[in-house]
């Protein structure tokens, strides 16, 4: 019982407690605007920020949170998940045997599932990518939004967008088109432009393209006009690829996003700088590489991709490229949940040189550019939505300290404080 009722307190009973808060801040800290002060109180009202500072004037009778010994921050986003799909895929069990043992409604029910636990663990945006049957993250979104769970805000790409075939490889005709429950193919500019109308009409967020799993890709013009067609919109645009001529492609159409990008030339690096495109490179760390093993020959062998994933993450920071934390499908490990294996990624940073501000911004700041969320969400800031988190060790002394969350507030309700543990099912 005193389990189903914690559940309840975090889950859905959440949406009826007040909004309206006092956090007396230990240290708070904005990674976007490089800012740390001490001593601070913030004033929640309606779901934002109203004020902060170190002498405020609050309303009587006001609820006042005591995180005096903490440290205070915008909630952590990751741009490239897939919270609906638990990777099974190897050699001999490819992607597409999902599809015989799943349902959307069962990947729904993963995906909300997942998306609690990342937002009690301090992620309090994600961008989901694909690979979710037909639009289950879709469903996932607006039950957070109406109110029937408590969750993340989730920026949804529906049905990836790929030349014949998708993802797949070597389906016998006779089985049929298997791909399409996760995949729209889409050849010629008039197809990618329906492809593209289809998803924003299902509710996408961002519209994302597959553009190097095949002997074939994406022309110039094919991207160009999937770039028109969702900036028409005022959908982004995210492009799976590792790089060579489909990485020019993308990058000369401007795109939003490059995904992976795992063989980026420093060329390609200065010209996603140059035209402000960013890089989402989900930086698997080597364990999970290794459990990992080629999925299905998408991906090269662990001893090869880990040390390239090192060495480009540096390579793109040091040329300046913008870049987001992002952790692509995350195998499943057993006894470990989505969020702490998300937060392994952090090994990579660090191995690649970036300093714990850097890798806090791009986990606030700079997605929330991205996503294009960042006029609400991502900043410490008068007239933000409250999302915040709070830990009892400086993040900026150690990034592995975001392992150590114990408050947690949405939209200017409390998920988790140190009375509510993790929700971890």
């Amino acid at each position: 019982m005193k389990v189903l009722v914690t559940l309840c307190a975090q889950i859905l009973c959440a949406p009826l407690m007040a909004q309206t808060y006092a956090i007396r801040a230990g240290t708070t800290i904005d990674p976007g605007s490089s800012t740390v002060a001490h001593h601070q109180i913030i004033w929640i009202d309606g779901g934002l920020i109203k004020q902060i500072g170190s002498q405020i004037t609050l309303p009587p009778g006001i609820q006042v949170v005591d995180l005096s010994q903490e440290w205070v921050m915008p909630g952590l986003m990751d741009a490239h998940t897939h919270l609906s799909l638990a990777e099974t895929s190897t050699d001999t069990q490819p992607l597409e045997s999902t599809y015989l043992r799943e349902s959307t409604a069962y990947r729904a029910l993963r995906g909300m599932r997942n998306a609690t636990i990342l937002l009690s663990a301090g992620f309090t945006t994600i961008r989901d990518v694909g690979n979710s049957g037909d639009y289950a993250m879709q469903d996932v979104r607006r039950a957070i939004e109406k109110g029937l769970f408590i969750g993340p805000t989730v920026i949804d790409s529906g049905k990836i967008i790929a030349p014949f075939g998708g993802q797949s490889h070597d389906i016998p005709a006779e089985v049929g088109r298997v791909w399409s429950f996760d995949y729209v193919d889409a050849d010629g500019v008039a197809e990618i432009r329906k492809a593209v109308r289809t998803n924003i009409y299902y509710g996408a967020g961002v519209i994302k393209l597959a553009l190097d799993n095949s002997a074939y890709h994406y022309s110039l013009e094919e991207m160009r006009a999937a770039v028109e067609e969702a900036h028409h919109a005022g959908i982004p645009v995210a492009v799976h690829v590792y790089g060579d001529e489909p990485a020019d492609n993308a990058i000369e159409a401007g795109v939003d996003s490059i995904e992976h990008g795992f063989d980026l030339t420093d060329a390609q690096l200065r010209k996603m700088k140059e035209k402000g495109i960013f890089l989402a490179g989900t930086d698997y760390p080597r364990a999970h590489l290794d459990k990992l093993g080629t999925a299905g020959g998408l991906i090269p062998e662990p001893s090869v991709l880990a040390p390239k994933i090192i060495d480009r993450l540096a390579r793109a920071h040091k040329i300046g490229v913008r870049i987001v934390f992002s952790t692509d499908t995350v195998d499943d490990m057993p006894g470990r949940t989505r969020a702490e294996m998300m937060l392994d990624y952090l090994s990579v940073w660090r191995a690649a040189g970036i300093s714990p501000a850097e890798i806090l911004k791009s986990m606030t700041s700079e997605p929330a550019q991205l996503l294009r969320v960042n006029a609400a969400r991502g900043h410490l800031a008068v007239g933000q939505h409250a999302d915040l988190i709070a830990l009892p060790a400086d993040p900026l002394t150690d990034i592995e300290n975001l392992r150590r969350v114990d408050f947690v507030m949405k939209d200017g309700r409390v998920v988790r404080s140190p009375s509510l543990p993790a929700l971890n099912p």
